[in-house]
């Protein structure tokens, strides 16, 4: 997922659902990006930040426990999720207000309808969609075919 979002230093990683903190443990430590998990579950929560805090990286990397719908998630550059259809779906509107154009998405299996990803690796079920690209219709973009 990181690879194919092609995450560098200047990133900032955010990961819905962070369970065990994997994959913003490994934002930071092979990537060297910012990343910041969120995580409803306090026993994922603890373990994730025991983990973060043992290998030195609490500078660069956090997790946050709560409702990620309810979390400002506008600074990310870069949000990974392994979420569900349904959630895919609820979280569209909230992207769409708060992410930056150019901000990428990341999903594990679950697509989001009515999208473009600019990249899948259908084999793996990992779908690349940016904001600015792959939210857009061919009517927004002023695109004509003739």
């Amino acid at each position: 997922m990181l690879d194919m979002a092609e995450i560098g230093p200047e990133d900032i990683v955010y990961d819905l659902g962070s369970g065990d903190g994997r994959i913003v443990i490994n934002a930071v430590k092979i990537y060297n990006a910012k990343a910041v998990g969120l995580e409803a579950d306090p026993s994922r929560v603890f373990w994730s930040r025991l983990v973060i805090t043992l290998s030195g990286i609490g500078n660069r990397a956090k997790i946050i426990w709560g409702n990620f719908f309810n979390q400002n998630i506008s600074e990310a550059t870069v949000v990974t999720l392994f979420l569900s259809d349904t959630a895919n779906q609820k979280l569209k509107s909230k992207f769409l207000e708060e992410l930056k154009p150019g901000t990428r998405i990341v999903s594990y299996v679950w697509k989001f309808r009515g999208w473009k990803p600019v990249k899948a690796d259908e084999t793996e079920e990992i779908y690349l969609y940016v904001i600015g690209q792959s939210n857009l219709s061919l009517k927004e973009c002023n695109i004509r075919y003739y």
